[in-house]
């Protein structure tokens, strides 16, 4: 089964893919200029990739959480896909995907830590099924 992951943040969507077995790849992360114009560049995502399962990231122990969840579900509801979505705890993800590219790259605003937050996400979520 094709696996996609996303890390829904306020300025990007890190965006992760897994083709088959258990390895999973980070892609370019997905640059939010608006909802809309970031649920249509997610939706073509998954179109070119033929994704049969959608994984989220989603907050579930944090302080600001509530808030959050309620934002990413929304977005996923701009979606409209007809294929599953499932929620994952994507708990210090984004913290992990920092450390774990400390001296590789720069941690520039241009999504790489995104992407590797949703490959965590997703890695995640292929341990537990």
């Amino acid at each position: 089964m094709k696996r996609a992951s996303i890390d829904v943040g306020l300025k990007r969507i890190g965006v992760a893919i897994c083709l088959s077995a258990d390895i999973v790849i980070p892609q370019n992360a997905i640059l939010r200029k608006n909802r809309n114009q970031a649920a249509r560049d997610v939706n073509t995502f998954l179109k070119e990739w033929e994704i049969e399962q959608l994984i989220v990231g989603l907050p579930l122990d944090a302080l600001s959480s509530e808030e959050m969840q309620r934002r990413i579900k929304h977005f996923v509801s701009l979606l409209a896909l007809t294929i599953p979505v499932v929620y994952q705890d994507e708990q210090s993800s984004s913290v992990e995907a920092k450390e774990l590219t400390k001296g590789i790259f720069r941690h520039k605003k241009d999504g790489k830590i995104d992407s590797i937050a949703a490959k965590i996400i997703l890695e995640r979520y292929l341990a537990k099924s």
